[in-house]
């Protein structure tokens, strides 16, 4: 089965680059790698998931990045060690193969090909080398150093950014995961547009598979159905990600931060308001919503007030305030989105990038 899947995979791949088919009797050689066909040269980001390096292809001089996920580590007495392997491998070919269903969207992270470590039966994926994460470009002192994006540029990234999104969702593919962190910058010379690409689609899951769906995801970007256990979520959870994205562009903070899952349940109420039965009438059905103390005195949307016109025109806030909606039921989706009159003008003559393909090299690291 292991080797079936990643042979899939590689004909998939070969099938996007040639749709005769034709390709595809050679996917062994293109791609799929062993760890002796490329060579590390640098970090570029570590977590419990595993390790992200920069690495060039021996024969073609190739810059990539690998991604190889970390099997959990055995009991003391070696117990358990061959099923975290393979589910380790089984985690990385269920990314390799939303890459994959997602491939050929300027905005999506392109997958190369797979390498196997034929002694470990470790699974590493082989992407496009991007640059730095956003998280990276908003904080770092070499990029903005915290200060906020101008609404020109956030309007570019937030049309790539929904590009893609429309594409993995069209895929049946939600992303629960999309967060600065995940989000790359293609390197640019001085002056030229920003340009983005959404990674990292480790905790993607499949939208036609049936409920109930686990918790996933990264709490100050999490939409507050799931925060508040809601297990028949769909893709809206996404559109609520892109929200916060956005607004942290335009603050250089998290809007919604919080240690525990209630202070940024209530961090999120006392920025929109608290739901009332009108505005959000699933909400004390949801597993979670008696947890939650409500505050006693309510108040209407203050969004505004921490975006203000100086920052955002009023279109811009109008997809900002719909995507940031409690009420899943009232978000819009990406292809509803990317027709508002925020995107209609021509964006790419006034949004610069913010990143240059000399910075791109020294900045290391994810979220």
């Amino acid at each position: 089965m292991f080797a079936q899947r990643a042979a899939a995979i590689c004909v998939k791949l070969d099938g996007d680059d040639d749709p005769s088919g034709a390709g595809a009797g050679w996917c062994k050689r293109r791609r799929l790698w062993t760890t002796a066909d490329y060579e590390p040269t640098r970090a570029l980001g570590e977590g419990g998931f595993g390790a992200v390096v920069e690495a060039r292809h021996r024969a073609t001089g190739q810059a990539v990045a690998v991604k190889a996920l970390r099997a959990p580590a055995p009991a003391p007495d070696g117990a358990g060690a061959a099923k975290a392997s393979a589910d380790a491998a089984d985690e990385a070919l269920r990314e390799a193969e939303f890459l994959a269903a997602c491939r050929g969207h300027p905005s999506l992270v392109d997958l190369h090909a797979l390498a196997i470590n034929h002694g470990t039966k470790e699974v590493a994926l082989v992407m496009e080398c991007v640059g730095p994460n956003l998280h990276d470009v908003l904080n770092d002192g070499r990029h903005r150093g915290g200060r906020p994006f101008p609404e020109a540029d956030v309007r570019r990234i937030m049309r790539q950014l929904l590009g893609g999104a429309k594409h993995m969702h069209a895929r049946g593919i939600m992303h629960r995961d999309i967060k600065p962190g995940n989000i790359l910058v293609v390197a640019a010379a001085s002056g030229e547009p920003i340009s983005v690409k959404i990674c990292d689609l480790g905790l993607a899951a499949l939208v036609t598979n049936p409920p109930p769906y686990e918790r996933a995801g990264t709490r100050r970007y999490m939409a507050p159905e799931m925060l508040l256990g809601k297990t028949d979520y769909d893709a809206m959870v996404d559109m609520w990600s892109l929200g916060c994205v956005m607004a942290e562009l335009l603050t250089g903070t998290p809007l919604f931060d919080g240690n525990e899952d209630n202070d940024v349940v209530l961090r999120i109420f006392s920025v929109l308001g608290v739901p009332g039965p009108r505005s959000w009438p699933a909400f004390k059905s949801l597993p979670l919503a008696g947890t939650v103390t409500v505050p006693p005195v309510r108040h209407r949307n203050r969004l505004r007030q921490f975006i203000p016109k100086a920052r955002l025109s009023a279109y811009g806030f109008d997809v900002l305030k719909r995507l940031l909606s409690c009420n899943a039921d009232k978000r819009p989706s990406a292809t509803a989105t990317l027709p508002s009159p925020w995107f209609t003008e021509d964006i790419d003559s006034n949004s610069k990038a913010s990143v240059s393909s000399a910075a791109v090299a020294n900045v290391d690291g994810d979220e």
